[in-house]
């Protein structure tokens, strides 16, 4: 059996590291998701932590904000690698969602972290 989808959380300050340990507080599911933080690090050293993260396997980025260095790091990295997909606007909903799903593809787990993380937006009451 091939190696699961990876998954690599990078956001700015200790946001990464909090949505990753929060995903196994909740689901018990432990070594899914790799958190980048880009605290520290000028963008050569970031992009280098997000491949190294990455470790040429299959995976699914998901970046905090639409824009930022995080996410231009990760594109400027990851351009051209057809089995890595970005996804922007995480949340821990969508998360929590990849790991029960370790055998999409990444576009099939990109798609569904969009739709989960979408779903997950609401203005209650």
């Amino acid at each position: 059996m091939s190696e699961p989808l990876r998954g690599v959380v990078v956001c700015h300050g200790g946001l990464a590291a909090a949505l990753a340990g929060a995903v196994e507080q909740i689901t018990g599911i432990r070594g899914r998701l790799t958190p980048v933080s880009n605290s520290e690090y000028d963008r050569d050293a970031l992009e280098q932590r997000i491949a190294d993260a990455i470790a040429g396997v299959p995976a699914v980025v998901f970046v905090d904000m639409p824009s930022g260095s995080c996410l231009f790091a990760a594109m400027h990295r990851l351009h051209g690698e057809s089995q890595v997909k970005v996804v922007t606007g995480v949340n821990l909903a969508m998360l929590i969602d990849f790991v029960f799903h370790p055998d999409d593809t990444p576009l099939e787990a990109a798609a569904r972290a969009l739709a989960t993380g979408e779903r997950a937006i609401r203005a209650p009451g």
